[in-house]
């Protein structure tokens, strides 16, 4: 069996000593080339030539960044093509490993793929595409956009992208959301149905929408592989109740309990309008911003390891 083992080295949990670990026992099962990724787009190029090469499968070391490239190079040429993908998680969230049952310890989740590989263990998954772009775990616009932008700036300034600092930076960012009074979105689905007056939209293809740590943030509690998108957006952002609102988003089951939110379960398709260009993500990576996108379902999408 042919394989490309792909290491983000910029990965935030995966030492090299278990990295290398995990890459010889594949290599050892497997004829399989190492590539470590230089630059941003990299995974693209190397999950394009997978496909055009036609190798069995590609394994990827690292969080959802790295995953999301590879997808998009694999998916370059259409859906669901032969080479299979399989996620060793490596990053800070890891999203997509885990919620497809995925152990979070790279060691632990290394030897349960290289054992799926061995068994034929697979299943076919559902992704969604944001103006044609791929996704695996989520898509937003506005505040999660936001979040993500401000938490990017500082790493860049050095500081960790811990739990605490997330949730305060969500606190903050609702509080400077509510002082423009005017929700800048406007959801239109196939169907016409119009959602007005959203302050932000969240697309999640699986749930939850996130990790803190290990606690897992349910948005859209519905939202699953095999169904289509989930949308969910907020219609009222109080100044007053930022930081009871970001706890709530947090902390509660269902954050659908908000009186502000409007989840939409399984669309096929949708239109995001944005009345002044807004901060845009795709599976936790900003974008920077857009004034307009158009949300699909692909249902049989791509095949993984489990």
């Amino acid at each position: 069996m042919r394989g490309l083992f792909i290491v983000n080295p910029q990965a935030t949990t995966a030492s090299q000593r278990m990295t290398d670990l995990v890459m010889h026992a594949f290599a050892d099962a497997l004829d399989l080339e190492v590539i470590t990724t230089t630059h941003r787009g990299h995974g693209i190029e190397l999950g394009a030539r997978a496909v055009t090469e036609d190798l069995d499968v590609v394994i990827t070391v690292g969080g959802d960044g790295i995953v999301n490239e590879v997808v998009n190079g694999m998916l370059s040429q259409g859906a669901n093509p032969r080479t299979q993908l399989a996620v060793i998680p490596g990053g800070s969230a890891n999203v997509f490993a885990r919620a497809l049952g995925l152990p979070n310890d790279i060691v632990q989740a290394g030897a349960h793929i290289l054992e799926g590989i061995k068994q034929g263990r697979m299943r076919t998954i559902g992704l969604g595409q944001a103006n044609g772009r791929w996704f695996t775990v989520n898509a937003g616009v506005g505040l999660d956009a936001e979040v993500i932008a401000a938490m990017e700036r500082k790493r860049r300034h050095g500081r960790k992208a811990s739990p605490t600092r997330y949730i305060a930076t969500t606190a903050s960012t609702m509080f400077k959301a509510s002082r423009e009074r005017i929700p800048q979105l406007t959801v239109i689905r196939d169907d016409h149905e119009t959602l007005d007056q959203v302050y932000f939209a969240l697309v999640q293809n699986t749930k939850p929408w996130t990790f803190l740590g290990n606690w897992p943030i349910h948005l859209c509690p519905e939202a699953d592989f095999n169904s289509g998108v989930d949308l969910f957006g907020m219609r009222k952002v109080k100044a007053s109740t930022a930081l009871q609102n970001t706890k709530k988003l947090i902390t509660q089951r269902k954050a659908s309990a908000l009186a502000s939110a409007v989840v939409w379960h399984d669309q096929t398709e949708f239109t995001v309008t944005c009345a002044r260009p807004m901060a845009f993500q795709i599976d936790g990576e900003g974008l920077g911003e857009i004034s307009e996108v158009i949300f699909r379902s692909e249902p049989t999408a791509l095949t993984v390891v489990v």
